[in-house]
């Protein structure tokens, strides 16, 4: 883990990018925010959004389902309240400071657990994962949007060009596929279900992990 990916540098990060979130990021982001948002309501009931910034995925959720949404950063969640306020969220449960590898929350207590643009920001992406599978209920999903580094090609060269840059804004441009099911191996209590490629250009993906029932549980080798 390189020295930008320590908690205090993330929290710095998004306390700058707070005020203008939305605007720089809400229409790029938008068609990913979207595709998870349908796959976390195809299981729906209490859905966990980590990572959840400035709320901005709150009000297109189904009223149907209970939400709960945490994130490192205070100034993010300050708008996302507003943005609950302002748009009468009764079915937000609660939005909270909380480190999403060490979650505050029951094990098994949610449906979905969803991170979008997350994973990558994380000074510790694997027990971060290991947290998530932790408070989804067995059969429940983890949805997960994120960039995923190119195994070659131009978009590898892009990619490279563009990582002082990506760092600076709190991303981890390397970030491989490979690491993702490596984690699901070890980790036992997942799958991978779903690997789709999402715009801009498909630097991003869906990817869908199944909690495993106990007895589905594996071990790695």
């Amino acid at each position: 883990m390189g020295a930008n990916f320590n908690k205090a540098n993330v929290e710095r990060a998004y306390a700058r990018w707070a005020p203008i979130y939305d605007l720089v990021f809400g229409a790029i982001f938008e068609r990913g925010r979207h595709a998870a948002i349908v796959e976390a309501e195809r299981i729906g009931g209490r859905i966990l959004e980590v990572g959840v910034g400035t709320g901005i995925s709150l009000p297109d959720y189904a009223r149907s389902n209970r939400l709960v949404g945490v994130d490192l950063s205070e100034p993010m969640l300050r708008k996302a309240r507003a943005r609950v306020a302002e748009y009468e969220l009764s079915n937000v449960e609660g939005l909270a400071v909380m480190d999403a590898e060490h979650l505050a929350l029951p094990d098994k207590s949610f449906d979905v657990v969803v991170a979008q643009y997350v994973i990558t920001t994380v000074p510790h992406p694997e027990a971060t994962l290991d947290e998530f599978a932790r408070v989804t209920r067995l059969g429940g999903e983890i949805v997960l949007i994120n960039h995923i580094g190119a195994e070659g090609g131009l978009r590898r060269v892009f990619e490279q060009a563009f990582a002082p840059v990506a760092r600076w804004l709190g991303w981890r441009p390397e970030f491989s596929f490979k690491r993702l099911t490596d984690w699901a191996v070890r980790n036992g209590a997942v799958r991978v279900i779903e690997r789709r490629p999402m715009p801009p250009l498909g630097h991003f993906a869906l990817i869908r992990f199944e909690r495993l029932a106990d007895g589905e549980r594996r071990s790695a080798a």
